[in-house]
């Protein structure tokens, strides 16, 4: 079994997390996609189907992740590793 490659800048990086409701947030790196989920089971299918099925292109959050609408997409010509991670809250 091969080791899994690092994801290149044209595959999309997609977070997972828990919001402070207690629902699984999904949100890509560029801010274009994402959404609320009852189970983390859903929330990773869909990073999973929405990014090409790579499993090294998803990224666990910890502590508070909330859906971020308001942001701005984040430039689509950008290097992956350049664009900024979300940002997060501890749990109070």
């Amino acid at each position: 079994m091969g080791q899994a490659e690092p994801p290149s800048s044209s595959t999309p990086l997609f977070y997972i997390g828990r919001n402070s409701h207690g629902h699984w947030v999904v949100q890509d790196q560029r801010h274009l996609c994402g959404g609320l989920f009852v189970d983390r089971a859903k929330a990773l299918k869909f990073a999973l189907f929405e990014n090409g099925h790579k499993p090294h292109a998803v990224i666990m959050v910890p502590g508070v992740f909330e859906l971020d609408m308001a942001a701005k997409p984040s430039n689509m010509n950008a290097p992956a590793a350049e664009l900024e991670a979300p940002r997060h809250r501890q749990a109070a």
